[in-house]
């Protein structure tokens, strides 16, 4: 299928399940909905608008099917009955043949599924846009017997995926060429980046791996449970993993008649997600509600179930900092560091007024602080910055397009559970003490114990280096030398620091001994 066939049946679906008059009945213009009336003429347009859109995005495909799942999650701007189609598809996309999903599994593991498991349920308990998902049981290499759930991926995905990118990619194109503000979104980095993370939840290997690693990140927390991975039975079309059992996080009510802390519960989802993006820079990407369910185990009660992770998003350690020292300046109503923020990173022109800036951003924030959830859209409050941004020549940054999908799904799932849930004072003090370590005696200890090994190796090899230098012959290019001075002073430096922090130590163990010998009563 070209990108010529693919967008003609784009088009032959909008009109089939009549999108283009859900888009013009919006409008008031009497011209218009006249328009609206002829376009409609012959078709058969009974059906719910929801159910139409839910079912079009399905027959669109999987990427189609992802920009629903992200807009179910925003209630307050979705209409209710819009809202709840596409809340189907979160996990009840319509399953593929099991008889495919069985010759998936027997062709990735060359065994066929009766000796693969102990049991199988040919009938999927769970279907999304890339995969679904069959209940097991295995026996493992010591003899036990484990419940597992077998996630298989739909077949046919990459070629259409492929199409679907490839018109984002021209449509990308057109709007760098004829948009004023093209330049300065940056449409075909933001493709880019969602080309990488669609091909990455296509390899289930990839998937499993990050479960493990938000598994290990997450083990202190407490607050959310990630099942663990078989790796004997991971394969890029099939991934074994252990069975969750717990209720959907869209229950609430059956939730809040277990006795389960809704409240709680809302502070906790803020509490991870700020924990996996600022503390571990890795992140779940896909927190939709089909993902996250709540444990009633008496030993995990009312701790979150994370699934599915074939979206995560990462951040560098400068991309870290910026994020956390921008928000720490929001929570503060610092709108003047704000500012220098953005021109400090390079966001906007280096000409730009630090002060008109800040009254830009004061004007859209200030509005919106210390109100509920219910009374926050933070959709809206992102449309604002964006139009501030146009005005400022702002640089929007790809790698951050994932973080902004994120936090729209924390808040859509915040406002489901808890309305007066108050998203600035969860997170404040998270922040502030995040930046605490970052700047802390700790941060500083965690440095030296890192760079330690690369000076252990150095520091014996200077005197040669230093002694080949002086053999060479004059003239030479007396930067090297500098660069090798400065290099000794710095491990000086460190060899001191850690000179005087040992005997620091020592000093206070010795004063403790004699103290508690002086006084054995106290």
């Amino acid at each position: 299928m070209s990108r010529l066939t693919r967008g003609v049946f784009i088009l032959f679906v909008v009109l089939r399940y009549g999108l283009d008059e859900l888009v013009l009945s919006s409008f008031r213009h009497p011209w218009l909905r006249l328009f609206t009336r002829i376009l409609t003429l012959g078709r058969n347009l009974r059906a719910p608008r929801g159910e139409r859109l839910r079912e079009a995005l399905e027959r669109l495909g999987p990427i189609f099917v992802k920009f629903g799942q992200v807009l179910s999650t925003r209630r307050d701007l979705m209409p209710p009955d819009i809202a709840e189609e596409l809340a189907r598809l979160q996990d009840r996309v319509p399953p593929f043949s099991s008889e495919v999903a069985v010759a998936t599994i027997e062709r990735a593991f060359r065994q066929p599924v009766d000796q693969l498991f102990e049991t199988f349920e040919r009938e999927p308990v769970a279907s999304a846009s890339i995969a679904q998902v069959h209940f097991a049981t295995l026996r493992t290499k010591s003899g036990q017997r484990r419940d597992v759930a077998v996630k298989v991926l739909r077949p046919g995905m990459l070629p259409v995926i492929e199409k679907d990118l490839a018109l984002m990619r021209m449509m990308a194109g057109w709007v760098e060429k004829l948009s004023d503000d093209g330049k300065r979104l940056k449409p075909r980095e933001v493709v880019a980046e969602f080309d990488k993370y669609l091909h990455d939840e296509l390899d289930l290997v990839r998937e499993a791996a990050n479960a493990a690693q938000l598994r290990r990140n997450m083990e202190g927390l407490g607050l959310v449970l990630i099942p663990e991975m078989f790796w004997d039975f991971c394969h890029p079309e099939v991934l074994v993993m252990e069975r969750m059992k717990g209720v959907p996080i869209s229950q609430v009510d059956v939730l809040r008649a277990a006795g389960v802390d809704i409240p709680k519960l809302a502070r906790d989802g803020v509490t991870i997600f700020f924990t996996q993006v600022f503390r571990d820079g890795f992140f779940h990407a896909d927190m939709h509600p089909g993902n996250i369910q709540v444990s009633l185990d008496s030993a995990t009660f009312g701790r979150y179930i994370s699934l599915d992770f074939g979206i995560v998003g990462t951040l560098t350690e400068f991309d870290k900092e910026y994020l956390a020292q921008n928000f720490t300046a929001f929570f503060r109503r610092d709108y003047k560091r704000v500012a220098e923020l953005h021109i400090e990173s390079g966001w906007v022109p280096p000409q730009t007024r630090v002060d008109e800036l800040e009254a830009a951003i004061r004007a859209v924030c200030e509005p919106y602080f210390d109100r509920p959830l219910k009374e926050i859209s933070l959709g809206m409050v992102l449309m604002r910055l964006f139009q501030t941004s146009r005005r400022f020549h702002v640089e929007i940054q790809p790698q951050l397009v994932l973080l902004q999908k994120t936090l729209l799904n924390i808040e859509g799932l915040g406002r489901q559970l808890d309305p007066d849930l108050d998203l600035w004072s969860t997170a404040k003090p998270f922040l502030e003490q995040w930046m605490l370590d970052q700047v802390g005696p700790q941060r500083l200890w965690r440095e030296l114990k890192a760079q330690a090994p690369q000076y252990a190796k150095l520091l014996p090899q200077l005197p040669r280096l230093l002694h080949d230098y002086l053999q060479q012959p004059r003239g030479g290019d007396s930067r090297q030398l500098a660069q090798l001075i400065a290099e000794q002073r710095r491990t000086n430096a460190l060899l001191q620091i850690l000179l005087y922090l040992g005997l620091g130590f020592l000093s206070s163990m010795l004063v403790l001994l004699a103290w508690s010998h002086l006084h054995p009563y106290f």
